[in-house]
């Protein structure tokens, strides 16, 4: 297709076909910001082998990249322009959050097939584990605690999206004990189908609730109480990062959207049109197309505006877009 009719074909000819693909991708975007897809950090990323990937993408304070794998490599790290530095920690994790506490940066982890939220240093070396809540009277099994998320509060409490178990968010205090839990299994609002990603959004001092089979997201105040839809109709949203005015939203199925303050769509990206390539695991890397997402799942905003997203993906698959004026 060609995204350009206005151009004589003799003028698109003398475009370089790296700025037509930007071009391409901005056209396509439908954005009140503006990014472009940045094919340097892709290139230079994928020339390390990720392989399997179901998990999330977070940053540090010194703009280091923290992608998590269900290969034995654990936790992959990398540059802000997509260098690989090191591997570190425990693998099948599912989301992380990287939070200062007390002058050090801790890695809040979930890992629901391991039925456990782990605390880690940078390093990757555990420093607290959080197993189910059996004093809930959610869980007749321990095994049952899956869950999706962790998010952290700036008193300390702990909140735990356990989408792929009780579907109930469960909190906890600074000292990990638990408090309660809210939610529950449903369609109706105050309901979740797979809540499957949580952030704390300091913009409202509330939570940020990702109802993902539901398809929409949500805000709930810190004691469990539901406010309000957000957006609804979107595409399976995986998981939420939060910097500055905006959350970012990876949609399973194809898509990467940002909110801004109010709610409103700021900014959607990467959409992929073939509905047969979207939330598709095994999708190989010969169907892929630069700037055009498959299966997001992770993501996160860096200090400059800059998204990173990691996708749903046998092979593993990161993408970068630089926030411009």
């Amino acid at each position: 297709m060609n995204p350009f009719p206005f151009l004589p074909r003799s003028i698109r000819a003398l475009i370089p076909a790296a700025l037509l693909l930007q071009l391409s991708i901005a056209a396509a975007d439908k954005s009140q910001l503006h990014f472009t897809y940045d094919t340097n950090f892709s290139k230079t990323a994928g020339s390390h082998t990720l392989g399997a990937c179901h998990g999330g993408a977070a940053i540090d304070k010194a703009g280091q990249i923290y992608v998590t794998t269900d290969t034995p490599s654990g936790i992959a790290i990398f540059s802000a322009d997509g260098k690989f530095l090191r591997a570190v920690g425990p693998s099948h994790i599912h989301a992380l959050e990287i939070v200062e506490q007390n002058g050090s940066q801790l890695i809040y982890a979930a890992r629901p097939s391991k039925h456990e939220v782990v605390i880690l240093n940078l390093a990757g070396e555990v420093q607290h584990t959080i197993k189910a809540p059996m004093e809930s009277g959610l869980f007749k099994d321990a095994n049952a605690f899956n869950p999706c998320a962790v998010t952290v509060a700036p008193d300390g409490s702990i909140y735990v999206a356990d989408g792929y178990g009780s579907n109930y968010v469960l909190k906890y205090d600074k000292d990990r004990k638990f408090v309660k839990a809210f939610g529950g299994p449903g369609e109706a609002e105050g309901k979740f189908k797979t809540c499957h990603g949580i952030a704390y959004d300091p913009r409202h001092k509330n939570l940020l609730v990702c109802n993902r089979n539901n398809n929409r997201v949500e805000h709930w105040d810190l004691d469990g109480k539901f406010i309000r839809v957000i957006q609804k109709d979107l595409r399976m949203p995986a998981a939420v990062h939060i910097r500055g005015d905006y959350a970012l939203l990876p949609e399973l199925q194809g898509r990467v959207t940002l909110l801004d303050k109010a709610g409103n769509i700021a900014a959607q990206l990467g959409d992929q049109p073939n509905e047969k390539h979207r939330a598709n695991y095994g999708l190989p890397p010969a169907d892929w197309k630069p700037g055009i997402v498959n299966s997001p799942h992770g993501g996160s905003l860096d200090a400059n505006g800059n998204i990173i997203i990691t996708e749903w993906s046998q092979f593993g698959r990161l993408h970068k877009w630089l926030r411009t004026p």
